[in-house]
């Protein structure tokens, strides 16, 4: 292998370890990281459904404290 033929294949093959890999790892685990910190579409569904409940068990709780309230005027008060 003559000095132009390694010229020929160094110089583009350095240029390209030096300068574009490390360029694209670091564009491909910045995305990464980046996609890893948003919620997916299921994510989103279990926290809609979980809200749901919570809304639904606020009503329900506050059903039972009227009762209570119109039944047992003092059960707030009471330990």
């Amino acid at each position: 292998m003559n000095g132009l033929t390694f010229t020929i294949i160094f110089v583009p093959l350095m240029a390209f370890l030096v300068i574009v890999l490390p360029t694209w790892l670091t564009l491909h685990y910045r995305d990464r990281r980046r996609q890893s910190r948003e919620l997916s579409v299921e994510e989103w569904q279990d926290i809609e459904q979980t809200l749901e409940r919570a809304e639904k068990l606020e009503e329900r709780i506050a059903t039972l404290e009227s009762i209570l309230d119109s039944e047992h005027e003092g059960w707030r008060h009471q330990q």
